[in-house]
């Protein structure tokens, strides 16, 4: 996308979930953002988010780095990523620390928040605030023998009915005539 910056190019932003999302963290922290930096600026140095997995549970990053450069930066999103799988976040929601270090994948940055949001459920230790909807409890289902075997006879509704259906096809309409030597 031509005149584009390289921020905005990944497309999948919803300003309304950044929104949400650094609220969310400005709450659990009792931090703001400072006015006028974007959003993905402001946690970039991964202090923030430090701040954030501690207010969660406290002690799970022992060292955060207030200063120094690009390495130190890494370093906090690295123990960040670690500590996000010690509280119970999948791996797979993580955000890759050089999509937030480049601002290429910002909208998976925000999904890694509401990831995070979604673990604070699991804990009984936090009492909020909350980010996003409640995951769903294990709705474990035990079925007798019987009642399995009950449904092996039955045609599935996403089958279709079988009713009037037979071997001989369909027939309807003028049949195709194939004229030779025209």
């Amino acid at each position: 996308m031509p005149g584009r910056p390289l921020w905005q190019v990944a497309g999948k932003r919803d300003t309304e979930q950044e929104a949400e999302a650094q609220q969310w963290i400005e709450q659990v922290t009792g931090e703001r953002f400072p006015p006028g930096v974007r959003y993905e600026d402001v946690l970039r140095d991964g202090i923030i988010f430090c701040k954030l997995m501690n207010r969660l549970q406290p002690g799970l990053i022992t060292k955060i780095n207030t200063s120094g450069g690009d390495y130190k930066m890494m370093d906090n999103l690295n123990q960040f990523q670690k500590a996000c799988v010690k509280y119970g976040v999948p791996d797979v929601d993580l955000f890759q620390a050089v999509d937030l270090m480049e601002r290429k994948n910002i909208a998976q940055v925000t999904n890694t928040i509401f990831a995070i949001g979604r673990a604070a459920y699991k804990h009984p230790e936090w009492r909020g605030p909350w980010l996003g909807p409640k995951p769903a409890d294990e709705n474990k289902r035990n079925f007798t023998e019987d009642q399995l075997r009950a449904g092996e006879g039955m045609i599935g509704l996403q089958a279709g009915s079988n009713k009037g259906a037979t071997q001989a096809g369909q027939s309807f309409g003028a049949t195709r005539k194939i004229l030779l030597g025209k």
